[in-house]
């Protein structure tokens, strides 16, 4: 149970697997029709900044 409390194997990489899940549904939608590619740029463009702005935090605290 602690394990699933503190994250297990995820503990580390929620912002990585949600911002990635984020960018497939985007795709997605653009696929199916829901939006146009603008929409589906802008929205892969701010998921993909919150992947790096992450990274970026990771490698500050490194230091």
């Amino acid at each position: 149970m602690n394990k699933i409390i503190n994250g297990g194997y995820l503990k580390n990489r929620k912002t990585y697997v949600v911002s990635s899940i984020g960018i497939v549904s985007a795709i997605g939608a653009y696929l199916v029709g829901d939006e146009d590619v603008f929409t589906m740029l802008q929205t892969i463009f701010t998921l993909g900044s919150i992947y790096f702005l992450k990274q970026e935090s990771n490698n500050k605290r490194k230091k």
